[in-house]
């Protein structure tokens, strides 16, 4: 599909920044959104009016939350900054503030009616976000390179905010991680032997390594059940099996789990890290282990577990009925 000349220049400085591919599909899909509201005028002639009325049309008529507004500004605000050179000063609009919201968190018997209703790689990427507080993108990136049986311990390379950490891996998941990465190993093997094998690498470092994405201990551990051509640099490789692909499992398991709660695959990161607190593991612990910069997001958790209210008695136990 054709792209203007205008929206390519967006994506190039996106990768020279560094940006990563979520966020540049994000800031192209506003920036296009924000072109065809004003009936395709270029934005080197619009301003903070037009800026002002698409970020309303958002607001009240497609009615987004803060956090997707927040976005399409971050877009906007990167367009004009970068690529026509001009500062947007003076809006009416500045950023929304995402309301607080405690975490949805389940309960062990909850998690395990849930694992009940998953198979498979499945089974193992749900127990591994709810065994080592990882987020999904976390999971599904996973290399065999980054699993330590000896000390079990899994290494996180540059993850949210592009921090990389060490996480717990629980003993009980040896068995299956063992399976799966077998499975991961043969389907390289395949690979290699039909002229392929490369697995998919930031852009950055297939330059440095090169033949490294070639080797075993680079391949994902959940790997796609296609090869695609990589992004960046356009060589056929693997990649890890697509987020959607385990949502729609995981939504399946809640219904059929009859839990009437909304559950994604955070919920199971919320749940890890109140079940570490509730069993004696410290704050500053429980805030290495899920990456958090600052330990005022950890402490949201100490709030889910309603431990200050516990010799607090209500009127109504008081009553007689």
């Amino acid at each position: 599909m054709a792209t203007s000349p205008f929206i390519e220049s967006i994506r190039a400085e996106l990768r020279v920044r560094r940006y990563s591919l979520q966020t540049e599909k994000v800031y192209l899909y506003w920036t296009r959104q924000f072109i065809y509201f004003h009936n395709k005028k270029h934005p080197i002639d619009m301003g903070n009016q037009e800026i002002e009325q698409f970020l309303s049309s958002l607001a009240n008529i497609r009615q987004v939350s803060s956090a997707t507004q927040n976005q399409a500004l971050c877009a906007l605000i990167f367009m004009y900054k970068h690529i026509i050179k001009r500062e947007i000063n003076g809006l009416a609009y500045s950023f929304t503030k995402k309301p607080q919201r405690m975490p949805t968190v389940l309960s062990q018997a909850e998690v395990q009616q849930i694992l009940a209703n998953l198979s498979g790689k499945y089974w193992l990427i749900t127990a591994l976000l709810y065994g080592c507080g990882l987020r999904i993108n976390e999971a599904l990136k996973l290399r065999i390179k980054d699993i330590n049986f000896d000390n079990h311990t899994l290494f996180v390379f540059r993850g949210k905010g592009g921090k990389d950490r060490y996480s717990i891996l629980p003993h009980s998941l040896d068995s299956i991680l063992t399976k799966q990465i077998e499975q991961a190993k043969q389907i390289h093997q395949l690979d290699q032997c039909e002229g392929f094998g490369l697995t998919s690498l930031p852009a950055s470092l297939i330059r440095k390594y090169g033949s490294a994405a070639n080797d075993l201990s680079w391949q994902y551990i959940f790997p796609s059940s296609v090869r695609c051509e990589h992004p960046y640099d356009g060589y056929v490789c693997r990649h890890h099996l697509h987020e959607t692909a385990y949502r729609k499992q995981l939504r399946q398991a809640v219904i059929m789990s009859g839990i009437a709660k909304r559950v994604t695959s955070h919920t199971f990161r919320h749940s890890f890290a109140t079940q570490i607190l509730r069993s004696g593991a410290d704050i500053r612990t429980v805030q290495d282990l899920l990456g958090h910069a600052d330990v005022k997001t950890t402490e949201i958790y100490t709030h889910v577990l309603g431990t200050r209210f516990v010799n607090t008695e209500s009127p109504v136990d008081h009553l007689k009925f």
